[in-house]
């Protein structure tokens, strides 16, 4: 039987030092470019946070916008699931005004937080949740070239649901996408706890129904802004090309 080492089996330790390793490097490379992010209490997480929201935009762009027909490889799948399992992390920055909250009480002046406390962490939580939907609109386009595009809506609910299962695990019970890889089946016993007791149920729906409106409204707003910028293209600055007045 495998021993238990912070939390982590033996045969899981590899995993667990890879995980630690990649955060301490994409940490300290961010401080190079943005010293703020180091020199500001409960600031660091920005970086990590950040990155891992931008590796379900990343996968999404490979599995629903590459020109390969119909046709889905064998690679397909576990990039899909790895897709999913990352994918709470980028709404999951919606929580992490917690730690504006935080920051706010360390005594910086009120220069400070709004030069570089207030900029940074909201860039991070709109441009994590950012990475959310346009994640979403790549598997919308995805599916409509698919011929289902009766699904969108349902598949979006369906996703929105699951990122709110994820986002109460990584709160509250402190679980990340690693975690599936290292330890599944204490995830899957987590996943059953939070889907059979009220006060994990009430939070997960709440969750549920924020990031189900505010994705509404970002969808909308970012359509609307690629909408603009092809009128840009096509040299129709003020949208009149095939209107009638």
């Amino acid at each position: 039987m495998w021993t238990l080492v912070n939390g982590f089996s033996q045969a899981h330790l590899p995993l667990a030092i890879s995980a630690r390793g990649l955060r301490n490097f994409v940490e300290r490379g961010s401080c190079k470019v943005i010293p703020p992010l180091c020199n500001l209490a409960d600031s660091r997480w920005i970086s990590w946070n950040l990155f891992l929201a931008l590796i379900p935009l990343v996968l999404s762009f490979w599995l629903f916008r590459r020109q390969a027909g119909n046709k889905r490889s064998l690679f397909w799948w576990p990039i899909f699931l790895a897709y999913m399992a990352f994918l709470p992390n980028a709404p999951y920055l919606l929580t992490d005004v917690i730690h504006f909250v935080n920051s706010t009480n360390y005594g910086y002046s009120i220069w400070v937080v709004v030069l570089l406390v207030l900029p940074m962490h909201f860039v991070a939580i709109v441009g994590g949740f950012q990475a959310y939907v346009l994640a979403l609109i790549n598997q919308q386009h995805y599916l409509v070239r698919q011929g289902a595009a009766r699904w969108v809506n349902l598949a979006e609910l369906i996703t929105h649901a699951l990122c709110a299962v994820g986002i109460y695990l990584g709160r509250f019970d402190r679980l990340n996408s690693w975690d599936l890889v290292q330890d599944p089946t204490a995830v899957l016993y987590r996943v059953l706890d939070t889907l059979t007791a009220k006060r994990p149920v009430l939070v997960t729906f709440i969750t549920f129904a924020i990031i189900t409106v505010l994705y509404w409204v970002m969808k909308q707003i970012t359509l609307g802004l690629v909408l603009r910028y092809r009128q840009l293209r096509a040299g129709d600055p003020y949208g009149v090309k095939g209107t009638f007045f």
